[in-house]
């Protein structure tokens, strides 16, 4: 009786012990692929940093392109987590928008540049642009057209908007301060009025 119950313990500790693992792998995955491009990241560089072996990352991710999809995933939903604001609020879009690119802006620009070479890095960037766009209809759910090509048209403005690459140009390229940059994003965001006809 006693071993029995003290087995679903031992197995709830062992559940936690694999997640706290895998945690810890895909942390450093994404410290390593954030200042590094994906190809010049080994498994033995990931194993390194995260304290475990390489075999290890393969028994829980099956190797290198399963690690990259997790941690996709895991990116995708953490962002869903950290984005929130009140529906229509431009000022804490803006707001939450910029704390998710000021920490993690440099390395999203590496990874999607490498799309068309590393298959890992081209799903792990559409599920990013899927969760992007789902979550600009339901953070200004209250200005888009109900349906048809106008809700399209306005949609597509909000995703360019609101865009990391548009962060990229403000503060990477033209070197705005980031409360110039959060200003211009706020003021191109309050520009669109997608109450308008744009498919006449």
């Amino acid at each position: 009786m006693e071993s029995g119950a003290r087995r679903p313990y031992r197995m709830g500790a062992r559940a936690a012990a694999v997640e706290v693992t895998r945690k810890r792998v895909m942390e450093a995955a994404a410290g390593l692929w954030m200042r590094r491009w994906y190809d010049d990241v080994t498994l033995q560089d990931i194993a390194g940093e995260a304290g475990v072996s390489v075999q290890t990352i393969i028994n829980h991710f099956g190797g290198k392109e399963g690690l990259a999809d997790a941690m996709a995933d895991q990116m995708a939903s953490q962002a869903e987590i950290n984005r929130q604001a009140p529906v229509g609020d431009v000022e804490a879009v803006v707001a939450v928008l910029f704390a998710e690119y000021e920490r993690h802006g440099d390395g999203v620009v590496m990874w999607v540049a490498q799309v068309d070479r590393v298959p890992a890095v081209a799903r792990a960037a559409a599920h990013a642009r899927r969760q992007h766009r789902a979550w600009l209809e339901r953070i200004f759910a209250d200005r888009l057209p109900a349906s048809g090509p106008s809700r399209e048209h306005a949609l597509n403005l909000h995703y360019a908007a609101t865009d990391v690459y548009l962060w990229k140009l403000w503060r990477r390229d033209l070197g705005l301060s980031r409360d110039d940059a959060e200003r211009a994003m706020r003021d191109l965001l309050t520009s669109i009025d997608p109450r308008k006809r744009h498919d006449a």
